[in-house]
Formats: structure tokens, sequence, C-alpha cells
């Protein structure tokens, strides 16, 4: 008879495998992440009491704080008239006179805002809105 004790062997658990799952889903939710880009532009709305309306298909055209143009949150590399007309046309496409609604910021310039309300006249546009904030109620 053999009575000899078996050694009892020490189970171990091998990471590696499970490491490089960890770091592939890493790489995985890195690549597919989507920021979202309405978030670089930053408007501060002047104040406002009136009417509240939303056009359903309407062009947007923002001027934030340092005078910067943007179409739909597209950023116009000019500030230029004609720069301003051909963007505005582009992006209105077959309309011709789609609603346009301005939002600058409280500390555009009156220029840049003239400058909008220009290039939308020259292409025609009449059903021109501007965005504001409803003024805060004073209690």
């Amino acid at each position: 008879m053999n009575f000899k004790s078996k050694k009892n062997e020490e189970l171990d658990l091998n990471l590696t495998p499970l490491i490089d799952v960890v770091f592939l889903l890493l790489i995985f939710f890195m690549v597919t992440t989507t920021f979202d880009r309405e978030t670089q532009l930053k408007i501060e709305l002047p104040q406002a009491a009136g009417e509240q309306r939303k056009a359903e298909k309407s062009l947007e055209v923002s001027i934030d704080s340092k005078s910067r143009f943007f179409i739909n949150q597209k950023e116009i590399v000019n500030s230029g008239l004609e720069t301003v007309k051909k963007a505005l046309k582009q992006a209105a496409g077959d309309e011709k006179s789609p609603p346009l609604l301005i939002s600058a910021d409280g500390q555009a310039t009156h220029q840049s805002v003239i400058t909008v309300l220009d290039a939308a006249g020259q292409l025609g546009f009449v059903n021109i809105t501007f965005a504001a904030n409803q003024p805060k109620s004073k209690k």
C-alpha cells in the first residue's frame, strides 16, 4: 500500500488575458465616443421680453462675443459681407427665403449684426428673427 500524501497544487489565476481584454475595451470606447460640438460655441444672449416662437426649418446665424460668425453651428472663415452672403446662400440651398434666426452674443459688435442683416437683405430674406433670453423677473 502506498500511503504517501499527495501534494495539493495551488491554483493560480492568470490575469494577463483579462487585462488585455480591458485594454481592448478601453480603446474601443475611446474610438467610438462622440463629443457634442455644440458646447464649443458659447453665446450669452441679451434679454428681451416678448413672444417666444420657434421656427421649424430655419437658418441659424450665431455671432459669438469675439464677433465670429457661425451658420448652423459651422464657423465662417471670413467675416466679410461677401463671405457671409455666400455662406447664407449655400446654407439656404434651394429655398428662396428661409426663416433666419440671428443669435448674437450680448458682447458682439453692432457691426457684426448689421453685416448679417445686410447680407440677408441683399439675398432677399424677409423672415428674420432675433434670439434673446427672457428677462429675469424681479420679486
